[in-house]
């Protein structure tokens, strides 16, 4: 029998928050101080511009298709649009589902805005606005459906807490897709015109990440306090390594570096976090670095694309380790799941075709949208002079910084 709970609610009312606290103003702040100084406006105004179309979407029909009654194993059935029909007294487990609704909208509209690190200073904002549009419906949605909604992945075992494939993997594997199609940047050096903002931004998604693992498992308990304290100790382990390793590599540790780290262990625990115990959090946060820093320093300059502010070398890639890592660490004494290194064999692979199936459809389905835009609107990039000269000047004719 369900039964509302008090504690529960106030609880995940309080993660929502923290979690919209994630996109506005981490995201906008991190990325905003990542970019150069003539583009900083642009940068934040991607995120919010995003966040605020995936919320209106989200409550007309995104909530339903994502988490409606399964359809085939693919979408959720349409029911309840605008909300209609779903009382003040509805509960999904312990909680109001108006609640829950929130709690996913939060999510859904961070994932879109991660997207916006791979291109900022060269995209339309025409452009983003219909990408945006496109991508929430026809991937965002029904991978949320089929990790978590009920749908196949979810039939299949895969285990997923917080967002590994439905938020990082998602968005990563979307990011590189655009910035693919883009192409590179006129000038791509990329030395952050404020790291203050930068560091701010990452001790905001710090602290809205506690929400964001915390309260996934809808319930003030056992389980959240685990996901918590594992959530930290990941992205501090992370932080810890990434300095060693710009240290051993470029012959200092840098603060850059650090935020990065503890991100990257961030998203790699995201998946984990209701399954592995404070070993296995050390473990994944331990790694998570390496294979970021793979993907920036190798992968990157040998293939040649431009993600601006590397959204899949931290984001895809330590969210691939951390939907690994989950086959791997899971402990059944946590949340029943059981990891190869407790016998379960099968568990590992599930992950792995979970991490396929998420990389294989969202990539495909962001470049042809992002090739669709190029070809029907005369480019999705921004004119050469706009580019060179700044888009806050040449798209909004304002400057984040005014000292006359």
């Amino acid at each position: 029998m369900v039964v509302f709970s008090g504690g529960d609610t106030a609880w995940v009312l309080i993660c929502s928050l923290l979690v919209l606290i994630m996109s506005i103003p981490a995201v906008a702040f991190f990325y905003g101080g990542l970019s150069k100084r003539k583009n900083v406006l642009n940068t934040i105004f991607l995120t919010f511009i995003a966040f605020s179309i995936v919320s209106v979407i989200w409550v007309i029909f995104g909530y339903q298709f994502a988490f409606g009654s399964d359809m085939w194993g693919i979408i959720g059935s349409p029911t309840n649009f605008f909300l209609q029909g779903i009382a003040l007294d509805d509960l999904s487990g312990s909680i109001p589902t108006l609640l829950f609704v929130m709690f996913q909208c939060a999510f859904a509209g961070l994932t879109v805005a991660l997207i916006s690190g791979a291109l900022v200073g060269r995209m339309k904002t025409k452009a983003w606005v219909l990408f945006t549009i496109l991508w929430i419906c026809l991937v965002y949605i029904p991978v949320a459906h089929w990790v978590w909604g009920g749908g196949w992945l979810m039939q299949m075992g895969a285990l997923d807490f917080a967002g590994g494939a439905v938020v990082h993997m998602n968005s990563g594997a979307a990011a590189l897709a655009v910035a693919i199609v883009l192409g590179k940047r006129k000038d791509t050096s990329l030395i952050p015109h404020n790291l203050g903002y930068a560091v701010l931004g990452a001790a905001l998604l710090w602290f809205g990440w506690m929400g964001f693992n915390g309260g996934s498992g809808l319930a003030a308990d056992g389980l959240a306090a685990n996901a918590i304290i594992v959530s930290n100790v990941a992205a501090a382990t992370a932080l810890i390594v990434w300095t060693a390793l710009d240290t051993y590599v470029v012959g200092k540790p840098t603060v850059l570096g650090a935020i990065s780290g503890a991100v990257a262990g961030l998203v790699a625990i995201t998946p984990a976090a209701g399954f592995v115990d404070v070993p296995g959090a050390i473990a994944i946060g331990a790694i998570a670095p390496f294979v970021s820093y793979f993907a920036i320093y190798y992968l990157k300059p040998k293939f040649g694309y431009d993600d601006a502010l590397d959204v899949w070398g931290i984001h895809g890639m330590s969210g691939v380790w951390g939907a690994v890592a989950t086959g791997i660490f899971a402990v059944p004494a946590i949340n029943g799941a059981t990891g190869l290194l407790y016998g379960n064999p099968e568990q590992f692979l599930i992950q792995v075709i979970s991490v396929v199936a998420t990389l294989i459809y969202s990539f495909t389905l962001s470049y042809i949208f992002a090739k669709v835009l190029d070809k029907s609107m005369n480019g999705i990039r921004v004119e050469d002079y706009e580019e060179i000269g700044g888009l806050d000047t040449n798209l909004h004719e304002e400057s984040a910084y005014n000292f006359n």
